[in-house]
């Protein structure tokens, strides 16, 4: 599967549960950083695909970046800083 998004976007799995997903959502929405929500839950090959990424573990939010680079619960600082990189 290819979840690389377009320039200035990202990729975030997620979960409809997860507080930190929610938080990092509403930080994006805020700033007008775009995204592509993927929930782990209900896409078959997502929860491998993070596990994949995270040494096992189906942690999230797991954000792809633009460049094929992931990172596991980052800020909102982390995530402007790898977009404007």
């Amino acid at each position: 599967m290819d979840f690389i998004p377009a320039d200035g976007t990202i990729t975030m799995f997620s979960t409809t549960w997860c507080g930190y997903c929610s938080r990092l959502k509403s930080q994006l929405d805020k700033e007008g950083i775009g995204y592509i929500e993927i929930n782990i839950e209900d896409v078959p090959g997502t929860a491998e695909y993070v596990a994949s990424v995270n040494g096992g573990n189906q942690t999230v939010p797991t954000v792809v970046y633009p460049d094929g680079s992931t990172a596991t619960n980052p800020s909102l600082m982390a995530v402007k800083a790898a977009l404007s990189a």
